[in-house]
């Protein structure tokens, strides 16, 4: 969203191009009669969707699913476009930003900007974890009630959005707090760790550009830095870089997603 925004704020949208009828769901029929002609006023970020908001109350909101990319460039001096290349937005000052989504998981979508939080996809999401509401006795409260792991309840999107695989893991192993815990077990202080610690990790991730696994990238084209800086995702069977030789980070799975721990760190 801030490369987006760094080249489409302020600009008007000179050409939209729409190279398929859907991704995940269909694209609006008049998404190209609505935004070409508008100008881009702010984006907004709510969970991991991207909201632009243009002229005549109109939000665009993006998600990038699984394998989505948002490209920005020049108009005209782009390569040629990928065949997953589905949707094509140009500003009448050059600026460029194509859609390429391999597996069509992400999608895009037209709302009133003073009806953006009613949208079906938005209306149920939790609290933002970058937010001043997200402190250790709010976490604490919500989890009291939580009769699933830890690990388990903060992927629920219901109750902390935008928090991924990996950032959970990073963030419990930070805070010494086992995966299968029970969310309602968590104490006062380890609340207090485990909010500071998500947190901190996603301000740190955020900096360094994400984690570039497979086929993620930034809005520039380059691969994020904080891969780099796992302590322990995706490090099964290596040794944990806080406990020494002694303890290899160990792998389970919980809810279909792989977890990372360290059994001493995390009792």
């Amino acid at each position: 969203m801030r490369g987006f925004r760094t080249a489409f704020e302020g600009q008007r949208i000179r050409h939209v191009t729409v190279n398929r009828p859907d991704l995940r769901w269909p694209f609006p029929l008049d998404l190209r009669e609505r935004l070409e002609g508008q100008d881009v006023l702010s984006f907004h970020r709510r969970a991991k969707y991207i909201l632009m908001r243009v002229g005549k109350g109109t939000s665009m909101m993006l998600h990038l699913g699984m394998s989505g990319r948002l490209l920005l460039g020049q108009s005209g001096m782009n390569t040629t476009p990928s065949k997953h290349e589905h949707l094509v937005l140009e500003t009448e000052n050059g600026a460029r930003a194509g859609l390429v989504d391999p597996r069509r998981f992400g999608m895009v979508d037209l709302v009133a900007t003073d009806q953006e939080n009613a949208h079906r996809l938005l209306s149920g999401l939790g609290i933002e974890p970058l937010s001043e509401s997200m402190t250790g006795p709010y976490l604490h409260s919500l989890m009291q009630s939580k009769r699933t792991p830890i690990k388990t309840a903060l992927l629920d999107q219901r109750l902390i959005v935008g928090l991924g695989n990996i950032y959970v893991c990073e963030a419990l192993f930070r805070s010494h707090i086992h995966p299968t815990r029970m969310a309602m077990s968590l104490s006062k202080r380890e609340a207090n760790s485990l909010a500071a610690s998500i947190q901190a990790i996603l301000t740190e991730a955020i900096a360094s550009g994400g984690s570039s696994l497979r086929d993620y990238v930034q809005a520039d084209g380059t691969k994020g830095g904080f891969q780099d800086l796992h302590l322990v995702y995706g490090r099964a069977g290596e040794a944990c870089l806080k406990c020494g030789t002694g303890y290899p980070v160990s792998r389970i799975t919980q809810a279909g997603r792989s977890t990372f721990y360290c059994t001493n760190c995390q009792k």
